[in-house]
């Protein structure tokens, strides 16, 4: 086993963690918060007793008050020490420079704070007075901060990314009035549609991220306590296949790995999923809210999209924004000049543009400013990923948008038409012979940048159904959610669905030294969104069924929202198949109550048809 010595967690979530012993003579990024900040650590009680480890970062000027700015983590408030100094702090470089109390927070159970951890605590509501949870964790420690931290000016703000943007939805629950402004970025929403499930499918390439939220420590610590599993090979398609079924891969983790554990017995969208979900509970909701997320992000889609669609819904007088941008997870808070997702690249100075003109403007507006609501920033800021521009609009998805669908033909059309016949297009899924989800498949912690691949490899393969509309003789804009509606049929009792969205590229795309390694764009396939539906849990993510062999079969999915343009001389192209390994497990195509607990034998080539009255419905901008 390999140990961990520095902890790579979903996103740039560990801002705070790069330390340094010898202070340079240069005006680095470090010296500036050492010069211009104090650090102390304290450990807040909680109502129940348990006390949690805080990092505050305070301006040295002390002529002026200032906003706190709240940041709580599972990943660790290093570096730990009061001589310590992290190389940056806060949401972005310009609120570390204008001056801000800046607030880490190791949640409950986690690193240098006591208690049990739960992951993904479920929300109690009504609590009693002995009851305690993320929501009520986060309100003592507002209660404390704005009652003890010297030159406050009583208002506090919480941000964070990926599990930190779970606790900073959580902040919005039975708020402290002391909390103004949050923002949830990449936030999680509910593990069984985020990070480790989609629509019910394991994601297998998150297994060795099991290792940060499965074991359990013993008592408060600076130090990773946790191992990832070495699997001795840089091929991580071969080693899962390899591997076989998911039980082979116990030997990995024991029974002490409390997730894992948790992982493989809770298969179905049971009580135990649907009571840690957040979305539900997003109701009269007010701080102000600006959530945050990456239109290609591999980990959280479904998090920010509907936090925000829900707060949107359900507390019709919050201020309540959406930001999405060019992004994999995290990207947004980072310092590229160059934003480039795997080989496509979008622009330059994008996340800076986001750190300065959005976060910090949203932030100063209800921490320093007025705090009426008038930011002069829209309700919604979104990327156009075909045109590469941002756009603005006054709700999303935007109010001027309509349904169009197009059908999957038996010719490898793709159109507007649905055709009178009733015939199928069909292949052979082989479970020893898996459609990889890329070309380029590294052992990491997350995969994150094939969200932009050249599909061309797998239209290739003949376990991939491919659909194509002819040159668009106009611009196509989508822009919102889609639903791909299969009418199929499999000659097994299980089956995986995916559908993916492609922008072909004209052969005479002009080549560019803006993308990887001067890749040429002729005919390029570019991914703009994926999504698995396990087959068994097509009417039902509590109740799953099989299929009855050969007969035909509504399979609905839902894909995440897009906002991209297909050119005018581009081709939508849809693919479907039924592995996407080992991004997703493989489905034995076998029915078994529990695919974690499916045997060698269990695994079977079958035949699945997809009829032509199948079609795709996109949300497309009038």
């Amino acid at each position: 086993m390999k140990k961990i010595l520095v902890l790579l967690c979903f996103s740039i979530t560990l801002i705070a963690c790069k330390k340094t012993t010898k202070k340079s003579s240069e005006h680095t990024d470090l010296s500036y918060v050492e010069q211009h900040y104090t650090k102390k650590e304290v450990s807040i009680e909680m109502r129940d007793g348990i006390k949690l480890h805080t990092t505050i970062y305070s301006p040295k000027d002390t002529t002026q008050t200032y906003p706190m700015l709240l940041k709580r983590t599972p990943y660790s408030c290093r570096p730990y020490g009061e001589n310590e100094f992290p190389t940056k702090i806060g949401p972005n470089k310009y609120l570390m420079e204008e001056g801000n109390i800046m607030v880490y927070q190791d949640v409950r159970g986690r690193w240098n704070s006591e208690g049990v951890y739960d992951n993904m605590r479920a929300y109690i509501p009504n609590k009693t007075e002995n009851q305690v949870d993320e929501s009520s964790d986060t309100y003592d420690t507002i209660d404390w901060l704005v009652n003890n931290v010297p030159n406050n000016n009583g208002k506090v703000g919480t941000y964070g990314i990926s599990y930190p943007g779970f606790y900073t939805t959580y902040s919005l629950l039975d708020a402290h009035p002391a909390l103004k402004a949050a923002s949830p970025q990449a936030c999680i929403g509910d593990f069984f549609f985020d990070d480790f499930y989609h629509n019910g499918a394991y994601l297998l390439s998150y297994w060795r991220a099991t290792s940060v939220f499965g074991y359990m420590k013993d008592q408060p610590t600076t130090k990773a306590w946790y191992e990832f599993p070495d699997i001795g090979t840089e091929d991580q398609y071969q080693f899962f296949l390899d591997a076989g079924p998911l039980s082979n891969l116990n030997s990995y983790y024991g029974q002490d790995n409390v997730f894992w554990e948790q992982l493989k017995e809770h298969n179905t969208y049971d009580e135990f999923w649907q009571k840690r979900g957040i979305i539900q509970h997003l109701k009269n909701i007010q701080p102000a809210t600006m959530v945050v997320g990456g239109l290609f992000d591999a980990e959280d889609l479904y998090g920010p999209f509907n936090t925000y669609k829900s707060i949107e819904k359900h507390s019709k007088n919050n201020y309540n924004t959406i930001v999405f941008g060019p992004w994999s997870h995290g990207d947004w808070a980072r310092s590229n000049d160059r934003q480039i997702i795997g080989n496509m690249h979008f622009g330059d100075s994008i996340s800076d543009y986001f750190q300065k003109n959005i976060e910090t403007k949203f932030f100063n507006h209800f921490l320093k400013g007025e705090a009426n609501g008038k930011t002069a920033l829209p309700e919604a800021h979104m990327f156009n990923t075909g045109t590469k521009k941002w756009a603005s609009f006054n709700a999303w998805p935007p109010e001027s948008t309509s349904k169009m669908s197009f059908f999957l033909q038996t010719d490898e059309k793709l159109t507007q038409e649905a055709s009178k016949e009733n015939r199928a297009s069909e292949f052979i899924s082989n479970p020893k012979k898996p459609v990889p989800y890329s070309e380029d498949i590294k052992v990491v912690f997350t995969p994150r940048k094939f969200m932009t691949d050249d599909q061309r490899f797998s239209a290739r393969r003949p376990d991939v159904l491919v659909f194509e509309t002819e040159p668009l003789k106009g611009d196509i804009t989508m822009a919102g959610d889609i639903l791909a509606k299969l009418k199929v049929a499999t000659t097994g009792t299980a089956a995986d669905w995916i559908v993916k969205v492609i922008d072909v590229f004209p052969n005479d795309t002009e080549n560019t030294d803006d993308v990887q390694d001067h890749l040429k764009l002729s005919n390029y396939h570019m991914m703009v969104r994926s999504e698995v539906m396990r087959g068994r849990f097509r009417n039902s993510m509590s109740a799953p069924e099989p299929f009855k062999p050969n007969e035909k079969t509504n399979v609905n999915i839902k894909l995440q929202d897009i906002f991209h343009t297909f050119k005018k001389g581009h081709k939508i192209q849809i693919q479907v198949q039924s592995t996407f390994f080992p991004y997703i497990d493989i489905n034995p195509q076998t029915y078994v109550d529990n695919i974690f607990e499916a045997k060698e034998t269990d695994f079977k080539a079958q035949t699945h048809k997809v009829f032509n009255d199948s079609s795709i419905e996109f949300t497309v901008l009038r």
